[in-house]
């Protein structure tokens, strides 16, 4: 096995902790590699780390990643996939694509642009429709994939300058049904035109509104980096969490998790309750509890 580690261009954004956490750790605010992996499934997860970095931070020492083992994109579940590749452009953020009964498949954000990636997702799931952007912050390259696989484009109004060319866009604060399945719900708080989209009463594209935590092990929302408004945000929760049913937390920011559809219920809302306690701060970066 080659050597690893990380280098200095690590951003703490905790992508790389998502896939390989036994193997990359956090040290004062930064990744590093706790232990070299010790067989082919740890290499094999050390990997989606390394394609997943949008820094491309993890390196072996002895030259580049093995190009046959960058895995997106990677299942989920039956219906959702994983992107990985992501892009500097959205902080890091994670991507996701939702393959609907039809056979056609949702963007939901996007990773890094680039033609051979966008020709590689459709070999994988099928033809996109429709790419939705969670909020201003993951719009970066959501019109080129769009045009590249003729698809929509979905904002809303209250980040529209950040996709001013969007097709379709989310307006007010109802829930509305996009697609067979699909329900937006805008989430003004972390950015004014936040959503998240769910999906099948069982997945929740939760943008960067609020995410799984390992360190609390629990729903938390990123209020050290809340752009807008924080009371806005709670506000938005407690409208919308009587409205939601998931089992599958999947976030921009963030980790996943997949629980019971009840227990999520009750931790959404005990987030909510949480929320509306919670007074504005500046921003800080080096407070997010990942």
């Amino acid at each position: 096995m080659d050597s690893w580690y990380v280098d200095d261009r690590c951003t703490n954004c905790d992508v790389a902790r998502q896939f390989a956490p036994e193997l990359i750790g956090e040290e004062d605010g930064t990744s590093r590699i706790l232990r070299q992996p010790e067989d082919e499934a740890e290499n094999r997860r050390l990997h989606a780390a390394v394609f997943a970095c949008h820094t491309r931070s993890i390196r072996p020492a002895s030259g580049q990643p093995d190009p046959a083992l960058d895995p997106f994109p990677m299942a989920l579940d039956d219906g959702v996939l994983v992107c990985g590749h992501n892009s500097t452009h959205t902080a890091g953020a994670n991507s996701y694509l939702l393959r609907r009964p039809s056979g056609t498949v949702m963007m939901i954000d996007t990773p890094r642009w680039s033609p051979e990636l966008a020709e590689r997702y459709v070999a994988a799931t099928g033809p996109v429709t429709d790419v939705l952007l969670t909020h201003r912050d993951h719009a970066a390259h959501g019109r080129r994939y769009a045009d590249h696989f003729g698809a929509r484009l979905w904002i809303h109004e209250g980040d529209l300058d950040a996709a001013p060319d969007a097709d379709q866009v989310i307006k007010g604060l109802d829930p509305v049904e996009i697609g067979e399945g699909v329900t937006v719900h805008p989430l003004p708080g972390h950015t004014r035109g936040s959503v998240l989209y769910l999906a099948d009463d069982r997945y929740c594209f939760s943008g960067d509104s609020f995410y799984w935590s390992r360190t609390t092990e629990d729903l938390e929302v990123a209020e050290s980096v809340t752009w807008y408004s924080i009371e806005e945000l709670a506000a938005s929760l407690a409208r919308t969490a009587g409205k939601l049913r998931f089992e599958w937390v999947l976030p921009g920011h963030g980790d996943r998790r997949r629980l019971d559809a009840d227990e999520m219920s009750r931790r959404l809302h005990a987030l909510a309750e949480r929320t509306g306690l919670l007074e504005p701060r500046p921003i800080d970066f080096t407070a997010l509890r990942w």
